[in-house]
């Protein structure tokens, strides 16, 4: 695994940054990190990545110890808020990081014109970065993250100030890195980016794990149905009721959010047992975020 982690652990006195947080993430895929406002993912990451010192438990990062110094110089990462010296231009802050990653002079000129031309800067290098719109900071922060060609990289919301065409070519960048075996960490609050590109997730809420695993098992795990019912009664929905939860009623029409497509036998029999006319049953998969917000309002929100 490239990431490890067993009840890793951080508190802020008695406040808690996160808590027996225990995750594992497979070599060359894209991981998604999902949690509301305040629910400890930065927390996490900024463990991870050397900027905070647990308060218990332990991690893994490339198979060393969660601050060994062989494993960091694999790693990348962009946080959610940075600055970079406003005054060098984009080509001399790759030129001053990659003297930070110790890169020999030749690796440094070859590599920088590649991450110019993967972040779509190439054209703006010698621009200063004061000078720079959101959208292009971006994506020199991203560029500066993946300049020494890292195994693994640690993504806080890389697409937040991007339009909706540069979040698809941060998007086939992600996409490219994992197709060359690299493995992403991604940090995102938009959610069908997320659901477009994650192999796996997990989602934090007040500092705990509520749910994780390969996504498409995830949205398979719960179904929403809707339904068209003649003579509904309360009885009806209070049958409903104990089956899933009811989502919404307009008249005849039902919206019931299930555990699994295996308790759909089950809703309609209940219906036609209690002296409803069942006319319409409509299963919908729910996407990444129906799954999110269930799990977020059912454990109350950290916003």
């Amino acid at each position: 695994m490239v990431v490890e982690t067993e009840n890793l652990t951080k508190m802020y006195g008695a406040k808690t940054g996160c808590e027996e947080i225990c995750l594992s993430v497979g070599e060359g895929q894209i991981f998604g990190f999902l949690g509301p406002n305040g629910a400890g993912k930065s927390t996490l990451i900024k463990m991870l990545v050397g900027l905070l010192f647990p308060t218990s438990g332990s991690a893994r990062l490339l198979g060393r110890p969660l601050g060994d110094l062989g494993a960091r110089s694999k790693i990348g990462f962009l946080p959610e808020n940075f600055r970079y010296q406003q005054w060098l231009t984009g080509r001399e802050l790759l030129k001053l990081h990659a003297s930070l990653y110790r890169m020999d002079g030749p690796e440094s000129e070859r590599r920088i014109p590649e991450v110019l031309e993967l972040v779509g800067l190439q054209g703006q290098a010698d621009r200063r970065a004061g000078g720079y719109s959101k959208g292009m900071q971006q994506r020199i922060g991203l560029a500066l993250a993946i300049l020494p060609n890292p195994d693994l990289i640690f993504l806080d919301e890389p697409a937040s100030a991007l339009d909706p065409i540069g979040r698809r070519e941060v998007r086939e960048i992600m996409l490219n890195l994992r197709r060359s075996g690299k493995t992403v960490f991604l940090n995102s609050h938009l959610l069908s980016e997320v659901e477009m590109i994650c192999d796996e997730v997990a989602i934090i809420n007040r500092g705990r794990i509520v749910a994780g695993g390969r996504l498409a098992e995830l949205l398979a795990c719960s179904v929403e149905v809707v339904m068209e019912i003649g003579g509904i009664s309360p009885e009806i929905l209070d049958r409903l009721s104990t089956l899933g939860r009811v989502l919404a009623v307009d008249g005849p029409r039902v919206r019931l959010a299930l555990e699994s497509r295996d308790k759909i036998p089950a809703t309609a029999r209940a219906i036609v047992e209690t002296g409803g006319l069942l006319y319409r049953l409509e299963p919908r998969q729910n996407s990444l975020e129906d799954l999110f917000m269930d799990l977020v309002q059912k454990e109350g929100s950290a916003c």
